[in-house]
């Protein structure tokens, strides 16, 4: 993905970001609003070396590293029990040792010899008088140890009060706007991190990239999404200089240079699945290229779920599968549409076994009679991967068109729509594109296959 693609993502994710960032944001409120407030009161305590009063400057120097070397360890001394004990007895609090400690932290200054003590509490004047109760029973202890091994060294170690706790007057936590803050940090980070994941698992089709990904055949055209297309379905016929007519005509142009070079082009126009646009395609592709001159048949071929007739508003019951059956002519049920050149044939009545009558041989000699009456054959097929009807027909074609939806037919399903046409020696011809998003964060995805439908939106 390229910085684009996680731009379209965000945008297209921007309520889930957004919503996200929100609830984050309640969150840190509510847990800001409901945490105990908690103060802390520091105590400082300097670690000073007694030399004596005729020290040499050498002596003192060495003192002072002295210092600096048993201050750290005094740090530990701090949290210990032989320094808690006491303020816990003096002070008569209800804790451990343990407990205590965990209230208790300490830093060393600058210049490694003072040492703060900082006590955290819910009551701020117990804060400062277990910080000072520690700072006394510290110095305690440190005196009693020295005297019992100031034999062993000719320093003498002080612990000097330098700066005594007093009571807090402003808790340090909870603190509402960082709580705030780091609740929308953490919930746009997890809006973020959805919107991505959700990327990943979407595996409908989004860019031009997903279908030429998923299908090693050109895309031939796209068509934008029009809310109205079902209450005007040939638009090529009833609005010419609509945009998607014209896509249908940039298509048209496509396919002229998908014709063999002698004969005649017969193609069959199918999808993954249902609702995909292809028996729209298939009508507005035949009747654009009727539009060119050429001497165009559109077969209904869907003997499950036809919709020719019904699109062109024409007789449909009787049609292909009585011409198969040997039932009628097809010259008796072959229906001129318009004025030139076009001609429909309707599916006719609904047969027990489509696939045999559409693999038969009647099949492939209807199609043969047809070349020679036509420069150009569009075949409406059923759905690839429910029935194996359009897959059969692939074989006695020039090759298929496969329609795809945008962001409803999956790079899955077009994938295995394309290999089940070549599994039964079929050719996938190209891909088709309907339902281009004319809005949104997708409007751009699809190159300029949409820009009429942009333009018009």
């Amino acid at each position: 993905m390229d910085l684009r693609d996680f731009i379209r993502v965000f945008r297209r994710q921007l309520v889930v970001i957004i919503a996200m960032t929100v609830i984050g944001l309640c969150a840190g409120a509510i847990v800001g609003l409901v945490t105990p407030q908690r103060y802390e009161a520091s105590t400082q305590l300097m670690v000073s070396v007694d030399a004596g009063s005729t020290s040499s400057p050498v002596e003192l120097t060495q003192g002072n590293s002295y210092a600096q070397q048993v201050v750290e360890s005094y740090r530990s001394v701090l949290t210990s029990s032989l320094v808690l004990q006491p303020v816990i007895d003096d002070l008569g609090l209800d804790l451990t040792t343990d407990q205590l400690a965990a209230k208790v932290s300490t830093s060393l200054g600058t210049r490694g010899v003072i040492i703060t003590t900082t006590v955290s509490d819910a009551n701020p004047g117990q804060a400062a008088r277990i910080a000072n109760a520690i700072g006394d029973s510290f110095a305690t202890v440190i005196t009693d140890e020295l005297e019992r091994r100031e034999q062993a060294t000719s320093y003498r170690i002080r612990i000097i009060p330098v700066q005594p706790a007093t009571v807090p007057t402003k808790p340090v936590a909870p603190n509402l706007p960082l709580s705030i803050m780091l609740g929308a940090v953490l919930g746009l980070g997890a809006g973020i991190g959805i919107a991505l994941l959700r990327q990943v698992l979407d595996r409908r089709i989004r860019t031009l990239d997903d279908v030429e990904k998923a299908v090693a055949a050109p895309v031939l055209g796209g068509v934008a999404l029009d809310p109205e297309a079902s209450a005007r379905p040939l638009i090529v016929a009833n609005a010419p200089h609509d945009p998607r007519a014209e896509a249908f005509r940039s298509l048209r142009t496509n396919v002229r240079f998908l014709f063999p070079p002698h004969g005649t082009g017969v193609f069959v126009v199918t999808s993954p699945g249902p609702s995909e646009g292809k028996s729209t395609t298939a009508a507005n592709l035949a009747i654009a290229l009727g539009e060119s001159g050429y001497r165009v048949a559109l077969i209904d071929a869907d003997l499950r779920k036809p919709r020719v007739a019904s699109l062109f508003g024409i007789e449909g019951a009787i049609g292909l599968s009585d011409v198969l059956i040997g039932r009628v002519s097809v010259n008796d049920v072959i229906q001129r549409w318009g004025r030139g050149t076009f001609f429909v044939l309707p599916s006719g009545t609904v047969p027990p076994n489509p696939a045999e009558l559409l693999g038969s041989d009647q099949m492939s000699t209807l199609i043969d009679d047809l070349k020679a009456a036509f420069d150009v054959i569009i075949i409406d097929a059923p759905p690839v991967l429910p029935v194996t009807d359009a897959a059969v027909l692939s074989r006695l074609t020039t090759g298929a068109l496969l329609v795809a939806a945008a962001e409803a037919t999956t790079t899955d399903n077009l994938t295995a729509a394309a290999e089940r046409i070549v599994a039964v020696d079929g050719k996938v011809l190209g891909t088709v594109v309907t339902m281009l998003p004319v809005r949104g964060a997708d409007k751009t995805a699809y190159g300029t296959y949409g820009y009429g439908a942009l333009a018009k939106a």
